[in-house]
């Protein structure tokens, strides 16, 4: 929609006698009545500004101006646009099943309209500074079609003459500005969506394809993985019970504190209390016992871990770098190997494989997997399903509807006969590789295994449908018509409440001026 410098001022065709008097002869009692109701709406509307409008005044007593857009106000008063919408929105919020007169059920429907109407004196005060202005014939060939004026399909002058003078102003003012919103979001949607991309995105919907599939849960790692794992690396749960002094100012301070300990100024728990800079300082420096893979994570030397492992029992160390600063420790017993038997060690192998080692976990799992899809192959999905006592589900028909846009079918809609939470599913519908394994793979063939959270997926393609030409252009037109409209509406509504053009005064308004009436 093109801005222009000056007012338009949009002239009538001379259309010449001979048109007037074809018009008359094809009915000249309508034509008669239409240019006799066309004269009186022109008296009576001429002069007319849609933006201002004649209908806006201040209310001396209880303003209730909830704030300005560009200096224009947002006032609520009987008959005006805020008013039209708070009574539209009330009206919505009770068909819901609400009660608008509940106070913050209230308070949303002010906020509701409130917002409304920021909008359109937004949209109605860009539309006057670009230079539009509409018509007056343009005005009141749509009053003389309004409903409310209709007697068997045909204007009703005396239906017309029912309204007060104040009422057809404002009619007239409200019809002026809905031809100007009408105009700016035609001009708005039309620019933001080319049919080529309403037919690109309704394709999307096309091919749909439906799914068996298996989960394999990580978390089923068994003990027997994790009792390996602890066998190959026996040296990460070897324990040792340490005290540790920390320094955080500098290696010299911390060899200083040292030397007071060794020549007996201070103890090793004095020192600890007044000056480590640790967790351990209320305890006297006792860390109690520490697996290696603990100290491992703490000191990045191996040789300065090294050191402190050989050491005996009541022995202290020197100086060494950690993360926290410069500390030394005191060995309170000397290094256990660690005891696989015993149920306590075994479980901090299980923790420390989960939180360090949990590609190990899936890559067992993906094994797993790996296998049913093998016995698949050779006995059929169902089979295999049922000799590794797999509980077998499905899913669809899906298109390929990569993060859950809601024009299309979504993955969350199946999960009830997924047996996956919904949290589940939006995950999966935000991996670009599901989408690409389930949409290439062959159908009736087991799609490569899926790792998504705790779960490994074998997905099998079982049917693959093309939707009618006539589904995907329902789909490009409610593309066009609602979604695109609505994201863009909401990008239109933030943009105009938040520019720096709006003063909002609405809490202070409806908590201080309005509430408070009530």
């Amino acid at each position: 929609m093109a801005k222009k410098e000056k007012k338009v001022v949009i002239k009538e065709k001379d259309s010449g006698d001979s048109e007037i008097v074809k018009k008359f002869k094809q009915n000249p009692g309508v034509y008669i009545g239409s240019v006799v109701v066309l004269v009186l709406v022109v008296v009576t509307f001429v002069g007319g500004d849609f933006l201002s409008g004649g209908r806006r005044y201040v209310r001396k007593t209880n303003d209730l101006t909830f704030g300005y857009y560009d200096k224009v106000p947002i006032t609520w008063v009987p008959g005006n646009i805020l008013s039209q919408y708070y009574e539209t929105t009330f009206n919505n919020f009770r068909a819901q099943g609400y009660d608008p007169n509940d106070r913050w059920v209230n308070y949303y429907v002010w906020k509701q309209a409130y917002d409304r109407s920021v909008i359109h004196t937004a949209i109605i005060n860009m539309m006057k500074k670009s230079g539009y202005t509409v018509s007056e014939k343009a005005v009141n060939k749509v009053v003389l079609q309004l409903p409310q004026f209709q007697d068997n399909g045909r204007f009703s002058l005396v239906l017309y003459n029912r309204m007060t003078d104040s009422a057809r102003i404002a009619l007239w003012h409200k019809t002026q500005e809905d031809i100007a919103m009408n105009l700016f979001f035609s001009d708005y949607f039309g620019l933001l969506i080319p049919e080529a991309e309403a037919k690109f995105i309704a394709n999307m919907s096309s091919p749909k394809r439906t799914f068996d599939f298996v989960s394999f849960n990580v978390d089923d790692y068994p003990d027997s993985e994790y009792l390996a794992y602890a066998r190959e690396n026996t040296k990460l749960f070897d324990s040792i019970q340490l005290s540790k002094i920390t320094i955080s100012s500098s290696e010299k301070e911390a060899k200083k504190i040292l030397a007071s300990i060794k020549d007996g100024t201070t103890t090793f728990e004095d020192a600890a209390k007044a000056q480590s800079k640790d967790s351990y300082a209320d305890r006297g420096g006792d860390m109690g016992i520490k697996f290696c893979y603990e100290i491992d994570n703490e000191i990045s030397n191996p040789e300065d871990r090294e050191a402190i492992y050989n050491l005996g029992r009541g022995e202290l160390s020197g100086v060494i770098s950690t993360n926290d600063g410069w500390a030394f420790f005191r060995a309170e017993s000397e290094l256990t190997k660690a005891d696989f038997d015993d149920y306590s060690v075994m479980e901090r192998v299980r923790n420390y494989v989960k939180g360090y080692e949990r590609g190990r976990m899936e890559d067992w799992t993906v094994e797993q997997a790996n296998e049913f899809i093998s016995e698949a192959k050779e006995a059929g999905f169902a089979n295999a399903a049922r000799w590794k006592n797999l509980n077998r589900k499905n899913l669809g028909p899906l298109p390929l509807n990569y993060g859950s846009v809601d024009i299309f079918t979504t993955l969350e809609s199946f999960s009830e006969e997924s047996g996956l939470s919904s949290d589940d599913l939006k995950a999966l519908s935000q991996n670009e590789i599901f989408w690409k394994r389930t949409f290439t793979t062959p159908v009736n063939t087991p799609c490569e295994p899926l790792v998504q959270g705790s779960n490994v997926f074998v997905f099998l393609p079982t049917e693959e449908t093309i939707a009618e030409e006539s589904s995907i252009d329902e789909i490009a037109s409610n593309y066009k018509a609602q979604f695109v409209q609505y994201t863009s509406d909401q990008s239109l509504q933030k943009y105009f409440m938040n520019n720096g053009k709006l003063t909002d005064h609405f809490d202070d308004i409806y908590f201080n001026v309005l509430n408070a009436s009530k």
